[in-house]
């Protein structure tokens, strides 16, 4: 069965000076107001595109090699994720750093990079970003 998930933004005036809010619908969790300032420059308690972006794609991320590791008869006990999602004003998103260190019993180093690696290019987030360069570093802890 597919779902959907729905988030809104209101945004008030130009790109410079204006802002907006953008509100999770799906979950219900709230509101972050969101400005180009917070999103080029410094973000002094706001949000941006790329902070979103970074939040699905290490939640999703996780998901996929949580998933991965548990097939393979490796559940991971922990995983940590980080994603760095670059913007370039002018460019765009130029790329996606992804950081995982995980505790998996029985599971070696060599192995959990290979998991990694499998998440990094099959968790869906990895893959509707797939026009952007997507790096990864993964340990176990």
């Amino acid at each position: 069965m597919a779902t959907t998930r729905t988030a809104h933004t209101v945004w008030e005036g130009e790109l410079l000076k204006g802002s907006g809010t953008v509100t999770f619908d799906s979950s219900g969790i709230g509101s972050q107001p969101v400005s180009w300032p917070a999103r080029a420059e410094q973000a002094n308690g706001k949000t941006s595109p790329e902070e979103l972006i970074a939040a699905a794609h290490s939640s999703c991320f996780s998901m996929a090699l949580s998933g991965a590791l548990a097939r393979a008869g490796n559940p991971p006990t922990r995983l940590e994720t980080k994603a760095d999602v670059t913007f370039q004003p002018g460019e765009g998103i130029t790329g996606v750093h992804l950081t995982v260190r995980g505790e998996v019993p029985g599971l070696d180093a060599e192995g959990f990079a290979s998991a990694a690696e499998d998440a990094k290019k099959n968790c869906p987030v990895s893959q509707a970003l797939t026009g952007t360069t997507i790096t990864l570093t993964a340990e176990l802890a």
